[in-house]
């Protein structure tokens, strides 16, 4: 492992927080984009005429296809290339094809547009992390990346309580006018009003300088072959199958309530759509964010009686957590119930994240960030995203065969699949402790 270079050579604290904040706010409303059609379910399945499962396909494969193609080849710009450039289009493409959404009329051109959400949002993360680990020294990384991390919970919450206004905006209107497109059902502009601040999301990252490259010695400019890095994975297999297959598994359960939570309030106890938007957000944006920014104070208690293994370790230990509070939510009988044991859920399930995204990059030489950071975004999108979605609705339509049950599908979905996390990512601890004590 390259020796990293002394405090000096880094940017600034104020600095690398500024870039931070600005990364994000392009986190959060990527997640906007990508979360707010969660909140549309009942009304786009009414207007297409879709199923639970076809609809599951919008949320996640759809999306994930493009989001893996594209993330190990932006993976690999990041490490070449300017890495705001590469963000900066990403921005764009996720924010012009938000908008798509909003102008489809069909399943088909609904599906081809939220292909295009993918393929854009595949920058943020290698981007974000490259660039990270260059603003902040190893041992201060930690807090900044939990920061950034809340991203996706503020996103989601930020999705569902604003996609709730704009539907209490538009309250009994079946349409609204738009100027120059004409009249769009609700749903359609809900799409377009969450795609606007992307511009000014591209505006804000003209602000940002790239950092320089660190722990970068003359050896390591070039940027390694594609066989160099298969050797590298394949000589510390047990700690990227660990992560890059652990992970995931909890992924799954965080999707599952991402995506099908307004619908259970909705379907099973007969909340208002705007009501679970508003409720359901704000449970998302603190429970989520709380268990980002909590994982790192953990880590540190862990790692202070001698856990030296203590981000993978925690991420077992909130294994255990998800499937001790998910399991009571088909006992409860009412909506405020189920949102207590969701937003239990809700905490745990996050609690681990921030403390592997760190573990990734401390494990990792720096040449090679970008690419292995695409990887993750590949395994933690096609297992977590790609199938938690569609694992839910899939056991509602076909398991249960009943529309009202999806509350007993997340439950049992999280049941099967968190505990399988733990295993996995408790496979990795000794090779985690091997890799992190052997010299520099």
């Amino acid at each position: 492992m390259t020796s990293p270079k002394p405090a000096s050579a880094w940017p600034s604290a104020a600095t690398g927080w500024y870039a931070t904040v600005v990364l994000l706010i392009a986190y959060t409303f990527s997640f906007v984009d990508r979360q707010v059609l969660n909140l549309l379910v009942e009304p786009i399945r009414a207007d297409l005429q879709l199923s639970d499962t076809e609809i599951s396909f919008l949320q996640g494969l759809a999306f994930v296809i493009p989001y893996v193609l594209m993330s190990v080849p932006v993976g690999r710009l990041v490490d070449r290339f300017n890495r705001l450039w590469v963000l900066l289009g990403g921005v764009l493409v996720w924010s012009v094809t938000t908008f798509a959404c909003g102008l489809s009329r069909s399943y088909e051109q609904l599906l081809a547009a939220r292909m295009g959400v993918g393929a854009g949002e595949a920058s943020v993360t290698p981007a974000s992390w490259s660039l990270l680990a260059d603003y902040f020294p190893p041992d201060r990384l930690a807090r900044p990346v939990s920061v950034f991390l809340m991203g996706p919970y503020i996103g989601a919450g930020i999705a569902m309580i604003a996609g709730a206004e704009v539907i209490a905006w538009t309250q009994g209107a079946t349409h609204v006018d738009v100027p120059v497109l004409g009249s769009v059902a609700t749903w359609q502009f809900t799409f377009m009003a969450v795609a606007i601040p992307g511009l000014l999301i591209a505006l804000l990252l003209l602000t940002l300088k790239q950092p320089p490259r660190q722990g970068v010695t003359v050896e390591d400019v070039e940027v390694p072959t594609w066989g160099a890095v298969f050797a590298f994975l394949r000589d510390h297999a047990r700690i990227y199958l660990a992560i890059l297959l652990g992970v995931p598994c909890i992924v799954v359960v965080l999707y599952g309530l991402q995506g099908w939570t307004p619908t259970i309030l909705v379907r099973v106890y007969g909340w208002d759509l705007a009501d679970a938007g508003r409720v359901y957000g704000l449970v998302a944006l603190v429970c989520g964010s709380a268990g980002v920014l909590t994982g790192p104070v953990v880590g540190r208690f862990l790692e202070a009686r001698g856990y030296a293994d203590y981000p993978l370790r925690l991420g077992c230990i909130a294994a255990v957590g998800v499937v001790a509070s998910i399991a009571w939510l088909p006992l409860q009988s009412t909506g405020a119930g189920a949102l207590v044991v969701i937003g239990a859920a809700s905490f745990f399930v996050t609690l681990p994240l921030a403390l592997m995204t760190f573990a990734v990059q401390t494990v990792t030489p720096s040449a090679m960030r970008g690419v292995l950071a695409g990887l993750y975004v590949v395994a933690t999108n096609v297992i977590g995203l790609g199938f938690g979605p569609t694992l839910v609705a899939s056991t509602t339509d076909y398991v249960f065969a009943d529309p009202a049950r999806v509350a007993d599908s997340l439950a049992l979905v999280s049941a099967l699949v968190a505990p399988l996390s733990a295993v996995l990512l408790g496979s990795g601890l000794s090779a985690y402790r091997a890799r992190i004590s052997a010299p520099a």
